[in-house]
């Protein structure tokens, strides 16, 4: 009976995970002409192609980091508060909204006109560009990714039982060696899937660097969009997911592990 019940999933596993891979896979190997080559890779292991697979691990690590900064107070000032599950709903409410509409919000926020530059000038500061920068790209891209850390590092904290926080208090420790003996150790598998859930998106993010920084921002995500759209060529556009793919795995190995609480190792 179990395996009955598992054939539907695994239908949907063959025909919208496992046969989009092979193709994406099979794409790779063809030109313009549909012969097979491996110039593709060839070309992808190129300085430009290098290049960008820097810049965009270097991006997503830093939209991790500040999302990781942003989250991880705002989930224990969470945990204290007597209503968890209004204020909680109040932060994931923008996730309901569009991500497009949210992205063209942030182009009148950061205009040269928009609220930003209003308030600089009530406060008598010179108006500046901050649209099409490196920064509005990293500020809206916290914004967009952070209810999806902020959830599993929630989890995480406020699954920790009060008399382990209780009896290291009563211990003599501080509310400072409380938090990074005690609770960040706990939380960490929280963190680790935060970390997959932000970093991971982040390598392939696309509408974003177009809309906010005027593609001034390149990331893999972005050459694979101009190559199946602008350029037609599917074959580097397949060879550019095809690694992109091995480097998500990459990551979600490294921040994998043991979801068992690591009460032994406080």
């Amino acid at each position: 009976m179990r395996r009955l019940l598992a054939v539907p999933y695994f239908i949907w596993m063959l025909v919208f995970v496992i046969t989009p891979l092979l193709l994406m896979a099979g794409y790779s190997f063809l030109d313009f002409s549909g012969n097979i080559t491996l110039n593709n890779y060839a070309e992808f292991f190129s300085g430009n192609y290098i290049k960008m697979t820097v810049s965009s691990f270097w991006y997503a690590f830093l939209i991790t980091i500040f999302t990781l900064l942003v989250s991880y107070p705002l989930a224990l000032a969470v945990r204290m508060t007597s209503n968890k599950t209004m204020w909680l709903l109040i932060i994931i409410l923008p996730t309901w909204i569009n991500l497009l509409l949210k992205t063209y919000a942030f182009i009148g926020i950061f205009g040269r006109n928009g609220v930003v530059n209003d308030i600089a000038g009530w406060l008598n500061i010179e108006g500046f560009q901050l649209l099409f920068s490196d920064a509005a790209f990293i500020i809206v891209s916290v914004y967009i990714f952070m209810p999806f850390m902020l959830l599993p590092v929630f989890n995480a904290i406020d699954d920790i039982d009060n008399n382990l926080l209780n009896a290291a208090r009563d211990l003599g420790a501080s509310r400072t060696e409380v938090l990074f003996k005690v609770i960040m150790p706990l939380s960490v598998e929280g963190v680790k899937t935060g970390v997959q859930v932000v970093f991971i998106p982040s390598l392939s993010l696309f509408m974003i660097t177009r809309l906010i920084t005027g593609n001034k921002v390149i990331t893999l995500g972005t050459a694979i969009e101009q190559q199946f759209l602008t350029n037609e060529n599917w074959g580097m556009g397949s060879t550019i997911g095809v690694f992109l793919i091995l480097m998500m795995l990459i990551v979600m190995i490294f921040t994998g592990g043991s979801s068992k609480k690591q009460v032994n190792k406080i």
